[in-house]
């Protein structure tokens, strides 16, 4: 009988601390893959070697493609989704999800649809809510689901928002992680049938398998009045399982948290393109002002003059509310997710087969 082989990690903020004190008391001969995603920026990651020193398994990033092994760690790569499919692990370069790439739930999401039961979710450390519907994938498939007791990590957004989506078997501290997973990897995993709840049928696409264009009945929800932040296309709106989704046409997908997010940032990108025009316009006013002096063309002055000083004010006004914001979060607070505190044993596992 099958064993919880697969054993799926996310992080963000605080993760590299995190994921190097699960991985570094892992036994040697654990019989199973080990899948890690942190959400890192573009450019090289040395999260394999951080791993690598910090345990016993050897921690790297797979080729596309790389057949599955029991005793190794497959860490995302930096601008790629990190997926498992039957027998392999796949690395592919799609769109982004709650803004990031790689995200936590595409990993979560493909493991439960190749493995089912065979999953452990491990949800640590990070801001807002990515990770929460891929808990809630596993959970569907019948696989076992893990967070990080929220009250002691570093960025307890992730954590809190799994919890309190009621997908969460285990909340625990974090030196407690390794051996529950020790624990739980001897463990047999049930024989639960396919589920097809909303966080694992077609309408939630895994994106190294359907890079599609949405049309017709593909459309996963109804058209919400929201543009995406990336693409700027229509956004779908799914609410099922009270787990909240956006999916654009080309495949960017949204949790409420990272659309604020997101729309946040927007915001902030728009200050400061027209803190940056309004300041060129009052520097061209000055110069023209400038040239009216020198011809001795005083209404020419006066009125540049004049245009110069009325924009520098419209600029001032720009930069006052751009410090203003930078001094005030526009994140959605930890706690806003609401809910039951966490719990400290595992919660009742609900049949979905």
């Amino acid at each position: 009988m099958a064993k919880h082989d697969v054993v799926v990690i996310g992080a963000s903020a605080g993760g590299v601390e995190a994921i190097s004190r699960v991985v570094a008391d892992l036994p040697r001969e654990i019989r199973a893959s080990i899948f890690v995603v942190l959400h890192i920026s573009r450019g090289r990651s040395l999260l394999p070697e951080i791993l690598t020193r910090a345990g016993r398994l050897p921690a790297a990033h797979p080729v596309d493609g790389e057949p599955l092994q029991y005793g190794r760690i497959y860490v995302a790569p930096p601008d790629h989704h990190l997926i498992v499919q039957s027998g392999v692990v796949r690395t592919v370069h799609t769109a982004s999800e709650n803004g990031v790439r790689p995200a936590v739930d595409p990993l979560f999401r493909s493991a439960a649809r190749a493995y089912g039961s065979r999953v452990i979710g491990v949800i640590l450390t990070g801001a807002l809510d990515d990770g929460t519907a891929g808990v809630a994938a596993i959970k569907e498939a019948g696989g076992i689901t893990i967070a990080q007791d929220p009250n002691e990590a570093f960025s307890p957004g992730m954590p809190r928002s799994a919890v309190a989506s009621g997908m969460i078997d285990h909340v625990v501290v974090l030196r407690d992680i390794p051996l529950l997973l020790g624990a739980l990897t001897e463990e047999d995993a049930p024989a639960a049938g396919r589920s097809n709840g909303p966080h694992l049928r077609a309408m939630e696409p895994d994106l190294a398998e359907l890079p599609i264009a949405l049309d017709g009945d593909d459309r996963p929800g109804r058209p919400s009045v929201f543009s995406c932040p990336e693409c700027h296309g229509t956004l779908w709106e799914v609410d099922e399982g009270n787990l909240l989704r956006f999916r654009c046409r080309v495949g960017h997908v949204y949790s409420p948290d990272s659309m604020i997010a997101a729309q946040t940032d927007e915001v902030d990108r728009a200050l400061w393109t027209a803190l940056r025009t309004l300041e060129e316009r009052a520097a061209l006013a000055h110069r023209l002002a400038e040239r009216g002096r020198r011809r001795n063309q005083h209404w020419i002055d006066k009125a540049f003059t004049a245009r110069a000083h009325e924009t520098e004010a419209e600029a001032s006004q720009i930069r006052t509310l751009l410090v203003t914001r930078s001094r005030t979060s526009h994140t959605v607070p930890d706690d806003a997710t609401g809910g039951p505190p966490p719990a400290t044993g595992p919660a009742a596992v609900k049949d979905e087969s």
